[in-house]
């Protein structure tokens, strides 16, 4: 079965974690996400291995952008009608606080779902919403 047909599957069923479990970087950095209705909350749980710098501790910032940039797009193929993989068109992050070895959370926000082009906001934080390790805006091409 393809990715296409995962994703299929996995929006008329409303469970993504076989799909998540599909993609190696989400293994990797040990993505996760939890449902609230229709509200989505994504974790990247404490993971040694997502470390960059062992004197603070602190996640590398990469992961903590990766894991951003991919609950995005996650956060956009649960909502979509099609099959389709959106694609990064550009992404613009902002680092507000050092990322402590501690579960970090993701919330994304659509802001605008046209049928070509789709904005995302997203927000990490740690203990807190109120206060962001870091916030970040994406665009992604829904349609080539």
């Amino acid at each position: 079965m393809s990715f296409e047909q995962r994703l299929r599957a996995a929006q008329q069923s409303g469970d993504f974690e076989p799909l998540i479990a599909d993609i190696p970087y989400a293994r990797l950095i040990g993505l996760q996400l939890q449902r609230f209705g229709k509200d989505v909350l994504f974790c990247l749980p404490k993971n040694e291995d997502n470390i960059g710098n062992p004197i603070l501790p602190a996640i590398h910032g990469g992961v903590i952008g990766g894991f951003m940039e991919l609950s995005a797009s996650l956060q956009l193929m649960m909502n979509m009608d099609t099959a389709a993989i959106p694609k990064m068109i550009d992404f613009s992050l902002d680092y507000l606080r050092a990322g402590r070895h501690q579960d970090t959370f993701a919330e994304c926000q659509v802001w605008r779902q046209g049928s070509r082009v789709a904005n995302v906001a997203i927000t990490a934080w740690q203990t807190e919403r109120i206060s962001p390790i870091a916030t970040a805006r994406a665009h992604f091409l829904l349609k080539p």
